[in-house]
């Protein structure tokens, strides 16, 4: 049975609950290793009425501190990345085949003094890599070419050779043979009159294809017509140019369900897919499992191709 590293996310969310709610239930998929220190796990258990599983294996990291249920703080923020790159550490050193991470707060990274805005661009960093951020489930995945950028910033972003790279990367990764991309604009810029960058993401998605020898790649999908039934039907994978152009669409379809999976990170990582849901952490309100479940069984599907 494959290993797993669980990064647990911010103490003050619902990561916690979520990793002892489930620890039963994921055990008949892997063994999990929770980057955790065993003080903070006893207090957050207790804080949450929860027992601690006789074979809750801890990874120590991290320091003690008081947990302040919903509260995003700098000492929530630094515990969350220490769990985080000691999960990254066991990977590399391969005493675990990926890793799982639970939910952090960018607010509580950033008081932390933590320069980066989240896991993509962290793993990235870290690992000398260029990871690439795909979201979604089963029924449908998006593949985001920016992440955690300002929106007025897109545009600028938006290069041949770059998004050429981008796609090739896609279809590496993924090996699948109808990927559709969408447009940057309204209307993918109506033949240049609502802009021009539709322009660059059409000759990409050429380039791209020529690069394969066929016709991985469709598009550009005019944005707000991309995620109909009927193309939903035909394409599983779609390839987005900013976070939210893929983010809305699938969270309004597919929210309990999505998880994050790290594309050509350096290491396998999987994650829920969404946040620490700081309005009812500690609350007894009993959070879906669901993405977490589905993250844990995406990383050990993936850890199986390798």
């Amino acid at each position: 049975m494959k290993k797993l590293a669980i990064s647990i996310g911010d103490i003050n969310g619902i990561g916690l609950e979520i990793a002892l709610r489930s620890h039963e239930l994921i055990k008949e998929f892997c063994i999990p290793i929770y980057c955790i220190n065993k003080n903070m796990l006893t207090w957050g258990a207790a804080w949450l009425g929860l027992d601690v599983p006789y074979d809750f294996t801890c990874k120590e990291c991290g320091d003690v501190f008081d947990i302040k249920p919903g509260i995003s703080n700098k000492e929530a923020g630094q515990l969350s990345y220490d769990s985080f790159t000691t999960a990254i550490t066991l990977a590399q050193k391969k005493e675990v085949e990926g890793i799982v991470t639970l939910p952090i707060n960018k607010e509580s990274w950033s008081k932390a003094g933590i320069k980066y805005k989240g896991h993509t661009d962290a793993l990235s960093d870290l690992l000398d890599s260029n990871a690439i951020m795909m979201l979604g489930c089963e029924e449908m995945f998006t593949i985001l070419y920016t992440h955690h950028i300002p929106l007025k910033s897109v545009s600028e972003t938006l290069d041949t050779h770059k998004l050429k790279k981008f796609l090739i990367k896609i279809y590496e990764s993924l090996h699948v043979d109808k990927i559709a991309v969408l447009g940057f604009n309204p209307h993918a810029g109506d033949g240049g009159v609502i802009g021009d960058e539709d322009f660059v993401i059409k000759k990409a998605i050429k380039k791209a294809n020529k690069k394969l020898d066929k016709k991985v790649f469709i598009g550009p999908l005019v944005p707000d017509t991309a995620f109909t039934k009927a193309n939903r039907e035909k394409y599983k994978y779609f390839a987005c140019m900013y976070h939210d152009q893929g983010l809305i669409p699938l969270k309004a379809l597919y929210f309990d369900e999505s998880i994050n999976v790290s594309l050509d990170a350096g290491i396998i990582r999987t994650s829920v897919d969404h946040g620490t849901a700081f309005d009812i952490a500690y609350e007894d309100a009993h959070p879906s499992c669901k993405s977490y479940i589905n993250a844990i069984q995406e990383a050990v599907k993936l850890s199986l191709r390798k």
